[in-house]
This record gives C-alpha cells, sequence and structure tokens, in this order.
C-alpha cells in the first residue's frame, strides 16, 4: 500500500467485533455534533484499534467511561488509532464526539446538505466523514440513532421508536455495514402508502419529498409495491421492518441508495408526471425503485466481505431488475435495450485503458469502481448462471444463498459454491467471468455435409492492462436453425463451450438450415461470423428468437453505415429488408422502434476501430445522418402511415403498449424530419400534452440545427422545474449539429440556470457534449478542452462526479494522431493540477495508459 493500492490479497478480518452502535446526532449547518458509542468484542489479543475518519474534529475519546489521554491515541487526517495498552482485553465500550460541517460538504459524501435539507450518502466510505469507525462492510451491527434538530422530518434507518419536538430515534434491528447508514433532516412532506406482505404484515410506505413535489409520487410508491409483490413471488423474500421510507435529493452523485428501510434517491428517480417526465423516465423509475427495494436481501441482510466483491451485490441486483422490468413490461424489448447499453458501455469500458474484471484484486479509489463492468457485466454473468442451472435451479441456489447466508458478509466464491451446491456442478472455470477483464471473441464457422451441420467455435479474449494471458472461459451459446422457409427445424439449445476450439453437431436435417446464434445473447461476448446480407435479411424476416431478428437489422446497417462511412452509397438491400418490419403490424410497436434505431455513432467507432480502421468521426456523422435520409425516401408513404397510426388517444398512460406506440412514432418523426425540413416536429411540438412527444419533437427539431424557437419556448416554459431543464441543456448538445457543440457548450454554460455543483445539471450539460459523438470529437481539440477545463474546475468542489465524468476520454486512442495528441495533452494538463483530487488523479492515470 506505499502507493496507496488497496489489494484484495491484502484483506484481513477486522480484530474487533462491533456488537451495538447507538448515535447521537446534534444538526447544526455549520457544527453538527455527532455522539457515537460502539460496544466492542476484541478477537485479536494484542491489536490496535483502528477507525476510519476524515474531516472530523475530535471533541472527545473515551473507553468505558474513562477519557483518553494524549498518548493513548494516534490521530492522522484519516482516522483515529487507539493503542493496545489503551485496549480493555474484555469486551468494552468506546465513546467517540467530533464535529463536522455538513454546509461546506460539497463532495456529497457523508453528511451534507442540499438546498437547506440534511441527508447523507455513505457508499463506500463516507460514513467516516461522520464519526471515527471501521468503515468497511465486513464489519455489520445493529444500529440505535438518536437526531437532535429543528427541522420538521428526522428519519433514519429501522423502525421509529420515539419523537417529540425537535427529536426523534429509530432503531435498525439487522446488523449491517456502514455504508448502509442514512440519515435525513428536512422540511418535507410525505405521500403516504402501505403494504401489506404474504405473511399477512401491514408495512407503512413514504416516499418523503419538499412541498410541491408531492403530486409527482404516485408512479414511483406503485412500482415500489409492485417492486415488494415481485419479490416475494419470484425470490421468496419479504420485507423485514414495519416501515419503508423514500426520500427524493435534488443534490446526489448517484442514481439511488439502498440504505436499510430509508432509501435515499436523486430526485430525477422519484418525481413523474406525464407534462414533466419522458416514457423512459418513468420506466427508469420503476426498475431504479425495485434496484434498490431488491438491494434489502442482496446487498442488505447480505453484503459484501470487502469492496473487491461489488459486483456480488450490484451484478446480482441490476439481474434482478432487469428480470422484474422485463415481466413488467415487454421481455424481449427490454433484453434488446439491455444489451444496446452494456455494447455501448461495458464493450467500450472492455476494449479501453479502464479495462477491469468484474471482481478487480485492486484498486486506489473504490469510488472509481462503480462501473458498468461491476453493474451490467455482473448482471450477464447471473444470467449466464441461471441459464446454465436453468430455472429450477436458479431458484434452488438462490434459496440455499439466502438460508446460508443471511445476516453475512460474502465473497464470490461463497457465491459459486451455492450454484455447485444446489446443482452439483463444477463452476472453477465459470469464475474466470468474474477475475478477469475483457470482451471473449466468438468466431465461428459452418460445415454443411451429408444432413449434418457442424458449428466450431473459437474463443479468445484480448489483453488488457494487467491481464496479458486470459483462460477459456465457460460460455453458454443458445443457438436455434431455421428451415429456409422459416420454420424453425431445431429449437433453442444451449450449447456449453468451455475449450478454446470445440465444435457442435446437429444431425438429420433434410437441408442447410439457417443457423441463429448466441439467441437472447446467451453470454456478453463478440460474435464474429461470416454472414452475408441475404442470410441477415433472412433473420430479419424470418428468426423466431427476438434479439437475433434485432441483431440481424443491427448488423445490416452497422456494415452499410461502415462502407458509408468510407465513402459508399446506402445499401439497397438493408433498405429492402426495413419495408417488411414497417409493414409488419402484428410487431410490438416498440420492437419495431428499435428497428429503426440506427447503430450509434459512438457504436460504429468502436466497429471501425476492431476493423483495424481508424474511425472519422466527421465521416460517420455523416454517414448516419445520410443513411437515415434514405431510409426516409425510401419508405415515406409507409413511415408517413406509421406516424399518424401510432398517434394515441386520451390521457397519458406510462405502461408498455402505449410507450411503444409513442416510441415507434418518434422514431418515425425523426426520419420524416430529413424530408419535411422539421414541420410535422413543429406542430407536434405544438400541440403535445405530454413530456414524451414534446422532447421527442425538440430533439428532432435541435437535430436539423432549426429550433432556436422552440429551445426559447421550452426554456421558458419549464424553467422553475429543475429536472425538465436537465433535459434541455443535454437535449441543445447531445442532438445539435456537430460544429455548434463546443461554442454552444461555453453559451449554455454562461447561461444562469446552470447550477454546475449540482450533479445533475453537471451530467446534463458535460454528457450532452460528450454524447455528441463528432462534437465532442472536433478535430479543433475545442470539446476536448472545454471538457478538460470543467473537469478541472470541479474537481475539488466534487471529485467523485468529476471522476466519473472523466471516462468521456476513455477511447482516445481509437482515433487519429492528431486527435489523440490533442486528448493527450487535456490528460496531462488535469494530471499536473495542483492538489488534485485522489479520485480523478487515479482515473487521469489509468486513462493516460
Amino acid at each position: 500500500m506505499m502507493d496507496g493500492t488497496i489489494r484484495l490479497a491484502d484483506y484481513r478480518p477486522y480484530p474487533f467485533e462491533v456488537t451495538q452502535v447507538a448515535l447521537l446526532f446534534r444538526l447544526a449547518p455549520g457544527a453538527t455534533r455527532v455522539r457515537a458509542r460502539l460496544d466492542l468484542v476484541p478477537r485479536q489479543p494484542g491489536a490496535p484499534l483502528r477507525l476510519d475518519g476524515e474531516e472530523l474534529r475530535l471533541i472527545s475519546a473515551a473507553i468505558d467511561g474513562e477519557a483518553l489521554g494524549g498518548n493513548d491515541y494516534l490521530l492522522t487526517e484519516t482516522g483515529l488509532t487507539i493503542h493496545a495498552a489503551a485496549l480493555p482485553e474484555a469486551p468494552f465500550t468506546l465513546e467517540t464526539e467530533v464535529e463536522i460541517a455538513p454546509e461546506a460538504n460539497t463532495a456529497l459524501e457523508g453528511l451534507y446538505m442540499s438546498k437547506g435539507m440534511y441527508c447523507t450518502q455513505c457508499e463506500a466510505e463516507g460514513f467516516r466523514k461522520i464519526t471515527f469507525y471501521p468503515d468497511r462492510p465486513d464489519v455489520m451491527a445493529p444500529f440505535q440513532v438518536r437526531i437532535e434538530g429543528d427541522l420538521p422530518v428526522l428519519l433514519s434507518n429501522g423502525n421509529p421508536v420515539a419523537q417529540g419536538p425537535g427529536w426523534a430515534e429509530w432503531h435498525d434491528p439487522w446488523p449491517k455495514p456502514a455504508y448502509l447508514f442514512a440519515l435525513v433532516a428536512g422540511d418535507l412532506v410525505a405521500h403516504p402508502g402501505s403494504f401489506t406482505t404474504a405473511s399477512g404484515r401491514e408495512v407503512t410506505l413514504n416516499i418523503w419529498v419538499r412541498p410541491g413535489d408531492e403530486d409527482r409520487c404516485g408512479f414511483a410508491m406503485e412500482a415500489l409495491k409492485r417492486s415488494m409483490r415481485w419479490d416475494e413471488t419470484a425470490y421468496g423474500r419479504e420485507y423485514d421492518l414495519d416501515i419503508f421510507n423514500i426520500v427524493a435529493v435534488d443534490d446526489f452523485n448517484m442514481g439511488a441508495m439502498e440504505n436499510k428501510g430509508l432509501n435515499i434517491f436523486n430526485s430525477k428517480w422519484v418525481l413523474a408526471s406525464p407534462e414533466t417526465a419522458t416514457d423512459s423516465d418513468f420506466e427508469r423509475i420503476e426498475a431504479i425503485i425495485a434496484h434498490e427495494y431488491f438491494h434489502n436481501w442482496t446487498g442488505n441482510r447480505i453484503t459484501c466481505r470487502d469492496w473487491f466483491q461489488l459486483c456480488l451485490k450490484e451484478g446480482l441486483t441490476v439481474f434482478r431488475d432487469q428480470s422484474f422490468t422485463a415481466e413488467m413490461r415487454l421481455g424481449p424489448v427490454k433484453r434488446i435495450e439491455d444489451v444496446i447499453l452494456l455494447r455501448a458501455r461495458q464493450f467500450r469500458e472492455d476494449q479501453g485503458p479502464l479495462a477491469h474484471p468484474p471482481r478487480p484484486d485492486h484498486y486506489k479509489e473504490i469510488n472509481n469502481f462503480y462501473t458498468v463492468t461491476v453493474y451490467e457485466k455482473g448482471a450477464e454473468i447471473v444470467g449466464m448462471l441461471k441459464r446454465l442451472v436453468g430455472d429450477a435451479g436458479y431458484r434452488a441456489a438462490l434459496d440455499l444463498y439466502f438460508d446460508r447466508h443471511d445476516g453475512q458478509a460474502c465473497t464470490i466464491e461463497d457465491w459459486l459454491k451455492v450454484f455447485e451446491d444446489a446443482s452439483g456442478r463444477d463452476l472453477a472455470q465459470f469464475k474466470h467471468w468474474y477475475v478477469e477483464a475483457g470482451t471473449p471473441r466468438l468466431r465461428v464457422s459452418e460445415d454443411w455435409a451429408e444432413e449434418r451441420l457442424t458449428l466450431t467455435f473459437e474463443q479468445s479474449t484480448p489483453p488488457s492492462p494487467g491481464q496479458m494471458e486470459k483462460a477459456p472461459r465457460h460460455i453458454p451459446i443458445a443457438v436455434g436453425l431455421l428451415s429456409p422457409n422459416g420454420d424453425e427445424v431445431v429449437p433453442t439449445t444451449v450449447l456449453e463451450m468451455t475449450e478454446a476450439r470445440q465444435s457442435f453437431c446437429f444431425e438429420g436435417l433434410a437441408t442447410r438450415p439457417v443457423a441463429s446464434i448466441l439467441r437472447d445473447f446467451s453470454a456478453p461476448v463478440i460474435l464474429e461470423r461470416a454472414q452475408n446480407g441475404a442470410e441477415r435479411a433472412f433473420l430479419l424476416a424470418h428468426d423466431t428468437d427476438p434479439f437475433n431478428r434485432w441483431e440481424a437489422g443491427n448488423a445490416l446497417a452497422r456494415a452499410c453505415l461502415m462502407e458509408m462511412a468510407e465513402g459508399a452509397g446506402p445499401d439497397g438491400a438493408y433498405l429492402d429488408a426495413l419495408g417488411p418490419v414497417l409493414a409488419d403490424a402484428a410487431l410490438d410497436p416498440a420492437f419495431r422502434a428499435l428497428c429503426l434505431r440506427l447503430p450509434s455513432e459512438d457504436e460504429l467507432a468502436q466497429a471501425l476501430h476492431a476493423a483495424g480502421k481508424i474511425p472519422d468521426p466527421d465521416a460517420i456523422h455523416a454517414a448516419r445522418a445520410a443513411l437515415m435520409r434514405a431510409i426516409a425516401q425510401r419508405h415515406e408513404a409507409a413511415l408517413s402511415e406509421i406516424y399518424a397510426a401510432m398517434a394515441v388517444p386520451g390521457p397519458y398512460q406510462p405502461d408498455a403498449e402505449p410507450a411503444g406506440r409513442r416510441a415507434l412514432r418518434l422514431a418515425a418523426l425523426a426520419l420524416l424530419s430529413k424530408l419535411d425540413g422539421g414541420a410535422r416536429a413543429r406542430a407536434l411540438f405544438a400541440e403535445a400534452q405530454n413530456m414524451t412527444e414534446s422532447f421527442g419533437a425538440l430533439s428532432a427539431l435541435i437535430a436539423l440545427g432549426a429550433a432556436e424557437a422552440e429551445t426559447a419556448a421550452f426554456r421558458t416554459r419549464w424553467q422553475g422545474d429543475r429536472l425538465v431543464m436537465d433535459k434541455w441543456f443535454m437535449a441543445q448538445l447531445a442532438y445539435c449539429p456537430p460544429g455548434l457543440a463546443a461554442g454552444l457548450a461555453r453559451d449554455l454554460a454562461e447561461d444562469p440556470l446552470f447550477d454546475w455543483k449540482n450533479p445533475n445539471r453537471f451530467r446534463a450539460l458535460m454528457g450532452g457534449l460528450s454524447a455528441n459523438h463528432a462534437g465532442f470529437h472536433d478535430r479543433s481539440g475545442a470539446g476536448y478542452q472545454f471538457y478538460a477545463d470543467w473537469l478541472i474546475r470541479l474537481d475539488p468542489v466534487n471529485p467523485q462526479t468529476a471522476a466519473r465524468m472523466s471516462t468521456a476520454f476513455e477511447t482516445w486512442r481509437r482515433f487519429d494522431p492528431g486527435r489523440q495528441a490533442l486528448v493527450r495533452d487535456e490528460l496531462d494538463r488535469i494530471a499536473a493540477t495542483t492538489g488534485l483530487s485522489r479520485d480523478l488523479s487515479e482515473m487521469v492515470q489509468r486513462l493516460r495508459g
């Protein structure tokens, strides 16, 4: 650890057991006092007591009522160590009092203030900014909390046990690590509800918001109830407290936090109405509500032994929330959307300087490992396990997991052992998915002879930082075979690949079939397959697996765009193949909308780079715009019919069916706008009665560079709504013509509504710029310079957000030497900044390579 690196191999159990925690908070914006009483039992005689603590002013410390003298302990910037000689050999009680300043805490980690409200964020290591404590996930204890303050609502974990004017007491009977501690105090109002568990217990539900926001909580409350019922039926998990509270907070670094019994949410993922939230917002709110609730068992009751095991709780819980959404909405569409996200963000991470295993073996700043690899790839690994053992085997393994490890802090080894014991399978090879970085390449070749089709697969995983050699993975490959007329002759079969090269035979086939490989995206791999356009068009028209049907169309579009980026014209075969999809009214509208969505510019750059070519962002952008226009010209009549037919009558509903219709309608609008100059979009913007259509129309106009009047009108109408204005900042940069992006970003940063210290607003503007692929990568370097300027400015205020936003630079080595030099200069400039945080410093070091 001489260089600050923390290593998995150095893990040692904590030498003391914490049996009880009692906290007293006397709240004051500039000088909150925190008294902590810890009941401790020594486990290793002669060990000193090391407690984490940062930005704390120590007032007093005592053991069993006796004050500690200056020679009894060592106080540093990172903690308090009480020497072994000052410690009893028997169980003892440590009492400390510290002072902290919540209103000065702009990092939004620990106890801080958001517009007059006190709130906490303790994952991963924020509790050490509240009081001295062993701030590690394997130290679990029940908490008693008393809060004293002059605000009307005083909340903490667990159940309320007493309250009076200016004070409240809470007790959480379930042992938990410090990262799950929560406190909220403010002038709040509750949107109430209740839930009756499967065993008949009545649970009080509350969503706490600022006055004026209570009419936008109804959807979140119903989503919570659906989540609670689903967890009972799908996993047999019942809620275990008398009350469940959610609080919406404006200033929050994350999406939400699963603190036991008191979930704290970014307001963005709670507040919703038809006028202010889009269909995608409603779906995401439902998913995040579910995710944080599901953590009650997969993360809280069973937690991580150390932060290297983060994917144990996050990957499993993401898989659970994905499964929930798939049941609440349209499963195949949800699966496609999940894969689009995985490829866009996690595959990109795997192929760059930030690549790391789902379970890394070292880190400097744990906040930098809350990544798509840990979350989304972690979920894919759980999905593969389920595919390998089957639905019944998966349920048996999870039942055993809950029975065996309830109340424990566990490891990936514990998790895999449960599956081995429940299924009788050896999963030693499967563990490579957890401990090795990189996306496997899966090459397939076909041989047809004597009524037998042989599929031969070869797998390899490219080198990644710190891992040059990779072992073969255990890969479940779901395959189906289609006859030349489109009938399924072999239904979905899961092939298990365990070797570097392996063949599988299908016999007794009358004619050569068309293979549908990697159905439902059965493993997070890159499939390399020699496949012509005619075969892809056949699968797009006939495949019975929805994912592979979409995949065939996406592959056609990607191949067409890659050729167009190098000077070719639109592929007529691809344009023809879209016709039957547009005309097939039996297909779900949401699925057809996905088929009309072209691969993103970043995806195309990734594909060109993988093909050994240097991607040109300007050429990619031009190709994509040209193909959109070509699609609109070829299918104008069908698209116009869809636009008219998909209008949803009656009051707005966020359900899957009307949301799918709106998605298809807006997909048609984006294409038709390339022909009509935005006439339809302007009309829709003027008459829209919901945010989905209003924002969709605005986005289409911004992409045309013809939205000046509409962006002004949108700002005038919504400038008082912080969440809607985040959309306004983001859309102007994400969708504007690339040549305008850097200059517009500078103008928007001067807007009085750009509150750059608010994470949502900062992410909206900077994320909008980085999402504009050709604009961010403008050959002038103006986008890079602007972005780096703001990372440097934000870092001393909120290092966690600055570090996470720095990932916009992770693909810089794809591009031409000129762009590479420009990015390198900006990374060097950031690295040379005096006083750079540990968070951003580590990220820049990894990005530079």
